[in-house]
């Protein structure tokens, strides 16, 4: 009797957003085809050539992952990861990334290079390891959740990108005269739940709640150790003039926003969001990775229970626990 035969490695099931960064959608593919033939990695391409239909197509994906005992993979900006990550939290299927992005705060966290071919060599070669998944009223969010002025400059920074491009320095215009333009404060209580226990009210043109530690570190905020000890971030702008905002501004482009005396931040376990009194609101726009839409008031952020299972460099999760314990 010969030896036993080898059990076949999980097929890739690829969420492959086209309009996703600046990059070659072509030579990605290539790419993509190129590591799995070498290996003889069985994958299978799902392209997505009409962000509208990316949530369908991403619970096709972890359908037939499922089925065939595949890997689910998003390859494409935040809001791609975020759509896939979705439909693949609590499915059982492990979860892979290529990151085609701007900023791509997801998987420069997690140490997923940004290069197509270094990438598949990460989901090639390395093994699922439990990722934090923020959720706010069952919506999934991996870096960032907000609402009011942030929401609002994610929206004319999609305007300004379809003219001139995407790039940092249009997104940073985008925001600054986002940023400069007359908001409306929300009103709005916010009661933390668990060892915290406690209500207050606010009026904030922006709240933000952040599940990546490392926009929190380059913003300038200490809660960035909160989120890798397991907990989510808060911060919320006082009332502002346009002056002061433009140097909050400037401050957070310099790491320096957490140190401002007009911001308040905190860290929680859970915490709940309603309207308070003269904020009419049912209905509330909020952005989670960078996709914007409707949800309704009030509303519960939390860690989710189940983490996502994501195949990642198991040195990077080391370096993380040596930063959090620090000297």
């Amino acid at each position: 009797m010969g030896p036993a035969a080898l059990p076949a490695a999980p097929p890739l099931f690829i969420v492959f957003n086209i309009g996703s960064g600046h990059g070659d959608a072509a030579g990605a593919r290539a790419a993509i085809a190129s590591a799995c033939a070498a290996v003889g990695r069985k994958h299978h391409l799902l392209t997505v050539d009409d962000p509208k239909h990316i949530a369908e197509i991403a619970r096709e994906a972890v359908q037939r992952a499922q089925q065939m005992g595949g890997i689910v993979v998003a390859a494409g900006g935040d809001g791609t990861i975020n759509a896939v990550a979705q439909a693949t939290l609590g499915s059982g299927c492990a979860f892979g990334v290529l990151p085609q992005g701007t900023f791509n705060y997801f998987s420069r966290t997690h140490g997923i290079p940004a290069g197509v071919a270094e990438a598949m060599q990460v989901l090639l070669n390395e093994h699922p390891q439990p990722a934090q998944v923020g959720l706010v009223n069952g919506r999934v969010f991996l870096v960032n959740a907000s609402l009011g002025l942030y929401p609002a400059l994610l929206e004319d920074r999609e305007a300004w990108k379809a003219q001139l491009g995407r790039s940092r320095l249009v997104a940073f215009g985008a925001g600054l005269l986002t940023f400069l333009r007359v908001h409306r404060n929300l009103r709005l209580r916010f009661e933390l739940h668990g060892s915290e226990g406690q209500t207050r009210d606010v009026r904030t043109p922006t709240l933000f709640v952040g599940n990546n530690a490392l926009q929190m570190e380059q913003l300038g905020f200490p809660e960035a150790q909160a989120i890798d000890a397991g907990r989510l971030a808060a911060i919320a702008l006082r009332p502002v003039g346009r002056l002061e905002m433009l140097w909050l501004l400037l401050r957070g482009a310099a790491g320096q926003l957490g140190d401002a005396d007009q911001v308040t931040s905190f860290s929680f376990e859970r915490l709940t969001v309603r309207a308070s009194r003269g904020f009419g609101a049912r209905r509330i726009k909020i952005a989670t990775d960078g996709e914007v839409g409707w949800l309704q008031l009030p509303l519960h952020f939390a860690v989710s229970p189940e983490p996502l299972q994501l195949i990642r460099p198991a040195a990077r999760a080391a370096e993380r626990a040596v930063e959090r314990a620090g000297p």
